[in-house]
């Protein structure tokens, strides 16, 4: 019974991380009218369903194994961290806050996971990966769209205005990189936990991504985005920047391209801070004053907090559930 619920948390997981998402996803689509908002939301869940299955599960790994040791947790502590987790998007999305997801999660496991087991629980090994991708991978996203907008400028100097409507619609190409990786990257996340779950309710041997694992997870993280909305659409869309067709084809592309890498190396990342980073680094490029900084800044803030605010909801959830349940 108890393994049952947190499968089903876990998948509810999996669709508000798909809903938060989904702006990212699709908001340079959007905003530079290459499509509209459903069409673009239809297409980023079935690249993301097929995501799912390619490039491996080394980030399922380091989430179920990497971030805290499985022998020093618990049921009810993987629960709390789902909880955490759940909590900090239903109070993020409303207010059209790009929040991680990956951050989110990873705070809950060590929250939860130093309420049932203490500090010796976290993995030091895990906790590097997190620190070099929550640093590493965003800069190197801003730094590749700001040199890839420019060479993009360089090489397309002196052609017609036209030129916009090949950016237009070469953004449907990169949109599928776009979310194929996510898919990879986030739809892992959900497996590792489920593969955590099955190992620490012994279900299985050892800590292993069975098939349906995979189908289920990739189910509801693509029915999360087909059912996304504007709020975040309108931060990174918008509020950021305004967009045009070249932004939007440079951020795709290269935010794409940094989230498969990652997934490749095992670094759970975030689609939002990336895609977030992306988007500033091509419109710095263009013009500095092109990027509302304001914006950046809280968005940056919104980030930074996210882990520590799980990982302190997951420890008082942990302890609110062990006195309730024993």
């Amino acid at each position: 019974m108890a393994v049952a619920l947190l499968v089903g948390l876990a998948l509810a997981f999996a669709l508000m991380n798909g809903f938060n998402d989904s702006g990212s996803l699709v908001a340079t689509l959007v905003s530079t009218g290459a499509v509209g908002m459903r069409r673009a939301l239809f297409i980023a869940a079935l690249a993301n369903f097929a995501g799912c299955f390619l490039f491996g599960v080394a980030v399922a790994q380091i989430i179920g194994q990497g971030i805290v040791e499985p022998t020093g947790i618990t049921l009810l502590s993987v629960g709390a961290a789902l909880l955490a987790a759940l909590a900090w998007h239903a109070f993020a999305v409303p207010l059209g806050i790009p929040s991680s997801s990956s951050y989110a999660l990873i705070g809950g496991l060590m929250g939860g996971g130093v309420g049932a087991g203490g500090l010796q629980v976290i993995e030091l090994t895990g906790i590097r990966i997190l620190i070099l991708s929550f640093v590493l991978a965003p800069l190197m996203a801003g730094l590749a769209a700001w040199l890839t907008l420019r060479v993009t400028l360089w090489l397309a100097r002196g052609a017609s205005p036209s030129i916009n409507a090949t950016f237009r619609r070469s953004q449907l190409v990169t949109a599928v990189l776009l979310a194929l990786s996510h898919g990879t990257s986030n739809g892992q996340k959900t497996m590792g936990i489920i593969a955590l779950v099955l190992l620490l309710g012994g279900v299985t041997p050892s800590f292993e991504v069975l098939p349906w694992v995979k189908v289920a997870s990739a189910t509801a993280l693509s029915l999360g985005i087909a059912l996304g909305g504007w709020q975040i659409i309108r931060t990174l869309g918008a509020r950021l920047l305004r967009l045009r067709p070249i932004h939007g084809f440079v951020a795709q592309l290269t935010a794409g391209l940094v989230m498969v890498a990652a997934t490749l190396l095992g670094g759970p990342v975030s689609l939002n801070q990336i895609a977030g980073a992306a988007i500033v680094g091509a419109g710095s490029a263009d013009r500095l004053s092109k990027v509302r900084w304001e914006v950046a800044r809280q968005l940056v803030f919104a980030w930074v907090i996210t882990l520590p605010a799980t990982a302190g909801a997951a420890f008082l959830i942990y302890r609110a559930l062990q006195m309730v349940i024993g």
